[in-house]
């Protein structure tokens, strides 16, 4: 007979709603009863409240991360032909919002431990391409990347940095928030994320007036005054119904990510004690937010069938590079040119980290990968050590 096992979800967006259905709900009918649903005070106080809470002077908000993506190359005057880099290893939006402006994605490869761009890889691609204008860098997972060598490579080569801050609202760099520290960031709400509204949205962050100026246009059709259009900009409003929800979510954001880290750091112990090997974030991560709980392992689909057979939900992120994606054939890039993206495509995979996630159910996930990576799990396994370590 088989023996019984728990039902650990990646997420439970449901364990999350039910403490603050109530607050959520009453934002909600404070709009609906005010019948203000496009932007509106409402959008612009959860601006002002955001931008607070990131440490950047301006927040504007638009419909999704991929359009703030967009927006901000725009307002870099970014045109169609333009070279852009960024990482080879990220969500497709990454990529994708540069070649949906017309722009050409240009890659490099990252660090084998933050996952994030290596900034003597971007050297070499900036050395060997010199019409790049801008960089996008993805603080994936949760941690930041290596800011300040990306910012001097960028100040050397006269290019705008905009940071994919999509997975990373509230990480910090050097004590410095995602989003502050580049010249435009760009956050996602999308409902899986730390910070997660009831559907779409996004949100771009500036030091700049006049960036912040332009990209208030932007998201409205490139308007300044009614029916009078600077630029051709985007439809891409936040809605005041998201951001209602999202006001009340950032006051629970810092709980949920204590909780998220606490859940890193069990996971990190019970793996080290079963012999795992267990990498920490960089010194410069000051503040790691846990989007995802990524593990590696060389036999990776084989863990992931083990730990779904056992009732565990996991991820695979991702599972092909962005240089090796169909659409960009065009490229001429291949298999090989970046091989860190492409081992961390075969080997990555995120284990649950919600906050809500039960103590009891981390032991039992962190148990179930030691017994695969010590070779006695049910589809075998080679030493954790040169398998299974642990970002």
């Amino acid at each position: 007979m088989a023996q019984p096992f728990l039902k650990i979800p990646l997420l439970d967006l449901e364990a999350q709603h039910r403490p603050i259905r109530d607050e959520v709900l009453g934002a909600v009918t404070r709009v609906i009863d005010s019948q203000k649903f496009i932007l509106g005070e409402e959008v612009a106080t959860f601006e002002r409240e955001i931008a607070d809470y990131c440490g950047a002077p301006f927040a504007i908000g638009c419909a999704s991360g991929t359009d703030a993506l967009s927006l901000a190359l725009m307002a870099a005057g970014i045109k169609a032909g333009d070279q852009v880099l960024t990482t080879a290893y990220s969500f497709f939006a990454s990529a994708g919002a540069i070649a949906q402006i017309g722009a050409v994605p240009v890659f490099a490869d990252v660090d084998p431990v933050t996952f994030n761009l290596d900034p003597e890889r971007v050297s070499e691609v900036l050395e060997s391409m010199p019409g790049v204008r801008a960089i996008i860098v993805v603080h994936l997972f949760g941690g930041c990347a290596d800011m300040d060598p990306l910012l001097a490579l960028a100040d050397d080569h006269a290019l705008i940095l905009i940071e994919d801050a999509a997975q990373a609202i509230g990480a910090e760099y050097k004590g410095r928030r995602a989003g502050s520290i580049g010249h435009v960031g760009c956050f996602s709400f999308y409902p899986s994320k730390n910070l997660g509204a009831w559907g779409d949205g996004g949100l771009l962050t500036t030091r700049d007036t006049h960036t912040a100026e332009r990209l208030r246009a932007l998201r409205n059709h490139g308007s300044t005054s009614k029916y009078v259009h600077q630029w051709a900009g985007l439809n891409s409003r936040l809605d005041a119904l998201q951001a209602a929800v999202l006001r009340v979510k950032l006051r629970h954001l810092d709980d949920w990510t204590q909780s998220r880290q606490k859940h890193a750091e069990r996971y990190r112990a019970l793996l080290a004690q079963s012999t795992a090997t267990l990498p920490c974030p960089s010194n410069f991560q000051t503040r790691h937010v846990y989007n995802q709980f990524v593990i590696r392992s060389g036999k990776r689909d084989a863990l992931r069938d083990y730990l779904a057979a056992h009732g565990v939900g996991t991820e695979i992120y991702y599972p092909l590079p962005l240089h090796l994606q169909p659409c960009f054939q065009h490229l001429a890039y291949g298999t090989g040119d970046f091989p860190v993206s492409e081992a961390l495509s075969r080997e990555t995979l995120a284990l649950p980290v919600y906050p809500e996630l039960p103590e009891q159910d981390i032991a039992y996930v962190a148990s179930l990968v030691h017994t695969f990576c010590s070779g006695s799990g049910e589809h075998g396994g080679t030493d954790s050590r040169s398998t299974c370590g642990v970002s």
